[in-house]
């Protein structure tokens, strides 16, 4: 058995240069220097890599390890039996955050900005691959993405992640994993809305009849969809952003609601979409406009995912690791490869707190418990 507590050095080593080597999703420049920097360890360690170019967001990186005897181009290929390791290195902290926020161990914690989402799980995925080749255990391909704007939605990745899990026999998401350690079996599909309603300006205090005021309008429509709230179905709507009016003696003549929309069941996302798209003005003379949609499907607790569960709870177990399944309202990467009908499990990275914020941390022993499961998982699946 290969023993990871003994790569915990190397693996916080690695963790720190890539938390150090900061990559908000707008800035393409610095996601290119960390994406440099994955692509250098992915060499180091024998792959064949790949860059996949994009001119707003940062390159994408693919590495290919094993017996890939004719690499396909951007995931051109056709399914086998090699294993898909997914990650982003995009983050939602501003260059310049380690002045305030930096790297840092204490107790049995790393703190730092991007440490547990999901810079964690790109050290656990690169200490599994190197730890298995240097026993001479890799045996099948293994191929490792990491996209660069899954943080902003996916936009230039997720034809690309659904192309190359199409070549998979196993897709293994490492993202985090819940606090305790639970692996995410399933995922609410997400999307948004954008709602906006045109109204007629007119001085409140001079010709306030002839106004049609947005503002009042657009309040209609946030109660109406708040109303498409199902919590038996796992469905919840939320106008998190309202926009409206310039100064307080002019009637309103435009309104704008932003709305997050989040769907466990797959049927949910055709009806919240419909009902969007039917809202009707109250107020006579105005009009009411949406744009939007889902983004990312849901990855439902659906037979497959069992099985896949149950078949890496056996191989956790022949190394000594019990393994839980939770769930998560956010979405991930992973939610693109969930309809496609391969077998899929997600937040195999690091566990902790703090997602977003000043207080992120993980556990620093997530990291070679997590690669031992990885590891196990490429070789026994």
């Amino acid at each position: 058995m290969i023993d990871f507590e003994a790569r915990k050095p190397e693996m916080i080593a690695l963790l720190k240069r890539l938390v150090e080597a900061e990559s908000p999703s707008e800035n393409k420049a610095a996601v290119d220097r960390l994406g440099a920097l994955v692509a250098e360890e992915c060499r180091r360690l024998g792959a064949d890599v790949e860059l996949v170019p994009n001119t707003v967001t940062g390159d994408h990186v693919i590495a290919r390890f094993g017996p890939h005897p004719n690499p396909s181009p951007a995931g051109k290929g056709t399914k086998g039996e090699g294993v898909l390791l997914m990650h982003h290195m995009d983050t939602v902290f501003p260059v310049g955050t380690l002045e305030k926020m930096p790297f840092y161990e204490k107790d049995d914690k790393i703190f730092g900005p991007g440490v547990l989402d999901m810079k964690g799980g790109i050290a656990i995925s690169l200490a599994a691959v190197a730890a298995l080749k240097e026993a001479g255990l890799l045996k099948r391909p293994v191929t490792i993405l990491v996209t660069s704007d899954e943080e902003i939605g996916s936009g230039s990745s997720h034809e690309l992640i659904k192309r190359l899990a199409q070549e998979a026999a196993l897709a293994l998401v490492l993202e985090s994993g819940l606090l305790d350690g639970s692996l995410k079996t399933w995922r609410k599909g997400v999307g948004d809305f954008l709602v906006k309603v045109k109204g007629r300006a007119a001085h409140a205090g001079g010709a306030h009849e002839e106004g049609r005021n947005a503002i009042e309008e657009l309040a209609h429509q946030v109660l109406a969809i708040q109303k498409m709230t199902d919590y038996t179905k796992g469905t919840t709507l939320n106008v998190g952003v309202i926009k409206g009016g310039t100064v307080s003696n002019v009637v309103p003549e435009e309104a704008l609601a932003e709305v997050d929309f989040r769907v466990l069941m797959p049927e949910e996302a055709a009806r919240i979409e419909a009902a969007m798209q039917a809202l009707k003005p109250v107020t006579p003379e105005t009009t009411v406009e949406v744009t939007g949609g889902l983004n990312r499907p849901p990855m439902p607790e659906d037979d497959l995912m069992k099985a896949t569960f149950a078949r890496a709870k056996s191989i956790a177990a022949k190394i000594g690791l019990e393994i839980k399944a939770g769930g998560s309202g956010g979405g991930s990467d992973g939610n693109f490869v969930s309809p496609l009908g391969i077998p899929l499990l997600d937040g195999l990275g690091t566990y902790g707190e703090g997602l977003h914020s000043e207080r992120e941390y993980i556990f620093t022993r997530s990291l070679p418990e997590r690669a031992a499961l990885v590891a196990a998982l490429i070789e026994h699946w």
